[in-house]
């Protein structure tokens, strides 16, 4: 041993077993030199939905008019003419007008008027809107006569209309159905040439009719404004309602504002404007709630 033709040995290593490649590893001990940092999971708060109503909105809908009607209950209590009512007065003279029975038949006879004329004039304005958008020959016959009468006030043709049809309530609903025809036609005939024109060649390629396509593509892209023009035409309906029962009525809630006027009933009158605004009111609430419905899927596309 130590000689000089003794070759130095190099120590030989020992391996460990390596582990299998289906073994599962083993846990790292916390902190070691190999340990990758974990990014920390954000847990989301659940966002709320797009219909759901903005509380700080819906108080500042609430609180304007109640801050008119309180404003206008105090300066009724100063010096004021005879004709300016408090609300607390005109709420009385509301509740005392449906028990007396003295509002109702009037309610019931502007109803008769207003909506055969609101349903007719809309109905037909929509259908002829819609097959005017799609179809070029419906587009030169109907366009320029509509839009060349669009400006005329429809009053003005109550007239006309008593000369044919004679003055009672068949020349108020059609006064009111001509009204309610030109939003409804216009906000439909932009409505269905507004139609993704990558939809329709679309649904060409699949196969589908012309039938079809006008069903299911053209009208679902057009429901938005068609609902637009139907709250317009739904306002103007009662707006001609007023008009036209000022003029050879003999019911109605605008003869009523007219006779109380007369005889100086201002109570009367205020009754009857709170009548109408009720109407309206309720109305196109009821309007929105079946737009709602209709339109469910595009709230579920627009997420």
């Amino acid at each position: 041993m130590g000689g000089p033709d003794m070759a130095p040995q190099t120590p030989q290593r020992s391996e460990a077993p390596r582990p299998s490649r289906g073994a599962p590893r083993q846990a790292r001990e916390p902190g070691g030199p190999d340990m990758a940092p974990q990014t920390p999971q954000r847990s989301e708060a659940p966002r709320p939905s797009r219909g759901a109503p903005r509380s700080p909105y819906r108080l500042l809908a609430l609180g304007v008019p109640l801050a008119t009607l309180a404003l206008w209950q105090v300066a009724s209590r100063f010096d004021h003419p005879e004709f300016v009512l408090s609300p607390i007065e005109i709420a009385r003279h509301f509740v005392e007008a449906l028990r007396s029975g003295e509002l109702l038949p009037h309610v019931g006879a502007s109803l008769v008027r207003s909506l055969p004329g609101f349903v007719v004039g809309s109905l037909v304005g929509v259908v002829l809107g819609l097959l005017a958008g799609v179809a070029r020959s419906m587009d030169q016959l109907l366009s320029p006569v509509v839009f060349l009468t669009y400006p005329v006030p429809k009053i003005v043709f109550l007239p006309i209309v008593m000369l044919w049809v004679g003055i009672g309530d068949l020349s108020k609903i059609v006064v009111i159905a001509l009204a309610c025809f030109y939003p409804c036609f216009i906000n439909a005939y932009y409505g269905a040439r507004g139609t993704p024109t990558i939809m329709v060649w679309s649904s060409l390629n699949m196969g589908a009719r012309r039938s079809q396509i006008f069903r299911k593509v053209v009208v679902p892209s057009a429901l938005p404004l068609v609902f637009a023009g139907l709250r317009v035409s739904l306002a103007l309906s009662f707006i001609l309602l007023f008009s036209t029962e000022m003029i050879n009525a003999r019911s109605g809630l605008g003869f009523l504002i007219r006779q109380s006027e007369s005889s100086l009933r201002f109570d009367l009158m205020y009754v009857a404007i709170v009548a109408v605004a009720a109407l309206g009111y309720a109305s196109d609430r009821l309007l929105l709630l079946v737009r709602r419905r209709a339109l469910a899927w595009q709230e579920v596309t627009s997420r």
